[in-house]
């Protein structure tokens, strides 16, 4: 079977009811954890964008807790993951000011991290291209935004 494009798929939304659309998103739901998340933020947390930004915050204080410190291999592969799940409550708020504060937390953590990352080239480099991006993002922002967010660029 071949999905339909969202153009299709935003003109039959139009012609069903709440109901009907109701069902939808609770049958979609059911099918990935990551469809759940993102009706998750939405339906709950997209009003209050700080505390989801302190919510995904907690979770990289815990998962940093978490690591298993025994060897670089496990230090790198655990922090991949973190990462990538950052990127991912990134992907649902779609805001660059969330994506910059939770990209600056990330590397805060990663930078305090104890044994130094410093004898890791692959975790350097990731630090490294985190901060690129956290700049990039901070670029197309308003000038105050952008002197703020500076200056914690010039911390890391």
């Amino acid at each position: 079977m071949k999905a339909v494009t969202l153009k299709e798929i935003k003109q039959e939304l139009k012609t069903l009811s709440t109901l009907e659309i109701q069902e939808l998103c609770l049958r979609l739901s059911r099918f990935k954890k990551e469809n759940k998340e993102l009706l998750t933020y939405l339906l709950f947390e997209s009003q209050n964008e700080s505390g989801y930004i302190e919510s995904v915050k907690s979770y990289v204080d815990n998962e940093f807790e978490l690591i298993n410190r025994d060897s670089y291999f496990y230090i790198r592969k655990s922090v991949r993951k973190i990462l990538r799940n950052i990127k991912k409550y990134v992907r649902y708020s779609q805001n660059k000011e969330t994506e910059v504060e939770l990209l600056l937390y990330f590397c805060q953590k990663l930078k305090d991290f104890s044994p130094s990352i410093s004898r890791s080239v692959q975790l350097q480099n990731m630090y490294n291209r985190q901060i690129l991006l956290a700049k990039k993002i901070v670029l197309t922002f308003h000038e105050d935004l952008q002197y703020d967010y500076n200056l914690m660029l010039d911390d890391l």
